[in-house]
């Protein structure tokens, strides 16, 4: 039997308190097809459509791919963006209908002016339209924030379960598995969701998480258990439902979807300590990096990451390298539209005073007024990103001062892979220092290549602190704002 399937992407992580609105012109500029019209360069949040469009039309099943957007981690989405984004893709479902299926590949942090939960709102739309039998599946990023009515909307909700997210094609395949069940009438996907009540952040590079992803894996090899995830959250949005949660999918087994989903949320909770990421202050991260005979040593701006919503902009942290006279560094890179632009005006070889970053507030420090030299430059430029996808870099320029080399780059993007330095002619072995804008996907790429990576925070945007993030809406209680949430019976979302 032929069945139709719909589906769509739209998505972004906001950092509530980030300086820069995501507007239209982020999403368009980041990465933006209608129609399954995707580009050779495809962003990893279109992946999932092309994986479940090949699948269906394997089956002879009929494909109506509408709207496939993302835009790079910022500030708010404005109100008018999300409205506009989310009204057309409900336009094309009305137009396609009856549909038999919808599958959705979002972010699951996205928050507009007015809208805290903004794929919420979207599935709402799409459940009010084909009604309570068809299904509805959804793929997440792990830091992602799941609402009681998000997940009542839908039918599946499968998370990557890797930190930097190199499983997000898996994640798809293990979706349309469930869903393919789903719609062919040979499962009845049942999920259990369960807070954690905790707040924070998790890479599953190191242990205790590395074995804590087997174990959700291992899980899933039990007699009716369809799928395991454990969304992290977003710790830089205040929004009711921030926080880990634990999604078990079961065909119609919902106690033990319940059993197994405590169980796990439980198991977090014991290994709370142990899994909240280290990091070194500025001086005592570059201390640390000199004192290291060998290269390339990757000290990660964590505070600075655009892909967390911060602007990509600060000089703190290149400041002190300059200001301490530290040489043979390369640094990828810095957002700068207006420097960029000059450089390229330039050309490659010109040598003149230059004015570079620290243009979007105080969380971006003071701009750097530099003597360079423009060594490279690309056009309209992408480069290879997570598990063979890309991000768009827009123009960028290689340039040289005070012994280091800087990438700087039009269009907001994180650098998850060396790829950001080789294009431009810079050879990482020969550094003794990489700074890399990123809190963790540049681990699976670098970590094969680095001697040492040493994790910092600079006053940048992203508060590593989070008992010094301003909540207002947060549910509480919660850790490690509440040192036990266990302990009160007070109302939470779930």
């Amino acid at each position: 039997m032929a069945f139709k399937l719909f589906t769509a992407c739209l998505g972004t992580e906001t950092h509530t308190g980030g300086p820069l609105p995501t507007d239209t012109q982020a999403f368009e500029t980041t990465y933006l097809v209608r129609n399954g019209n995707h580009p050779e360069a495809i962003n990893m949040f279109g992946v999932p459509l092309v994986i479940w469009r090949d699948h269906a039309k394997a089956k002879g099943w009929e494909v109506v791919e509408s709207l496939c957007t993302f835009a790079t981690p910022s500030g708010l989405v404005v109100k008018a963006t999300h409205e506009k984004f989310r009204d057309e893709i409900l336009s094309d479902l009305k137009s396609a209908m009856p549909v038999d299926a919808v599958m959705l590949s979002l972010h699951g942090a996205m928050v507009a002016d007015g809208y805290d939960d903004c794929e919420g709102d979207l599935v709402r739309g799409i459940r009010e339209i084909v009604g309570p039998d068809v299904p509805i599946g959804a793929e997440y990023d792990l830091h992602c924030h799941i609402s009681r009515q998000f997940a009542d909307d839908l039918t599946a909700l499968v998370i990557y379960k890797e930190y930097p997210h190199t499983d997000f094609a898996a994640r798809a395949e293990e979706l349309w598995v469930i869903m393919e069940a789903a719609i062919e009438g040979r499962a009845k996907p049942h999920m259990a969701v369960h807070d954690c009540r905790m707040v924070g952040v998790f890479h599953t590079t190191r242990e205790p998480m590395q074995s804590f992803v087997a174990s959700m894996k291992e899980l899933e090899k039990a007699d009716g258990v369809l799928s395991v995830s454990l969304g992290h959250g977003f710790p830089w949005a205040d929004v009711a439902e921030e926080g880990a949660r634990v999604v078990v999918i079961t065909d119609d087994k919902p106690e033990l979807g319940r059993e197994l989903a405590e169980k796990l949320a439980n198991d977090l909770w014991r290994m709370r300590n142990e899994i909240t990421p280290q990091f070194l202050d500025m001086d005592d991260a570059i201390t640390k990096a000199e004192e290291n005979d060998e290269g390339p040593i990757v000290l990660a701006d964590m505070s600075d990451n655009p892909g967390g919503g911060a602007p990509g902009d600060s000089t703190f942290l290149v400041g002190q390298l300059i200001e301490r006279g530290v040489a043979n560094v390369a640094v990828g890179g810095i957002w700068d539209p207006v420097a960029t632009q000059i450089c390229i005006g330039a050309g490659e070889g010109a040598e003149f005073d230059l004015r570079l970053g620290g243009k979007s507030g105080p969380s971006s420090g003071m701009p750097l007024d530099l003597k360079v030299k423009v060594i490279k430059t690309r056009l309209d430029f992408h480069v290879e990103a997570l598990g063979g996808s890309k991000r768009y870099m827009g123009d960028a320029a290689h340039i040289h001062a005070n012994g280091i080399d800087f990438i700087i780059h039009t269009a907001r993007c994180q650098n998850t892979h060396p790829a950001f330095f080789a294009e431009f002619g810079i050879d990482i072995s020969e550094k003794k220092i990489l700074v890399v804008k990123s809190m963790q996907h540049f681990y699976a790429a670098y970590a094969p290549v680095a001697k040492e990576i040493i994790y910092t925070a600079s006053p940048a945007c992203l508060i590593w602190d989070f008992t010094k993030f301003p909540y207002t809406k947060l549910a509480r209680p919660v850790w490690p704002l509440d040192g036990n949430p266990w302990e009160s019976n007070e109302e939470r979302p779930w």
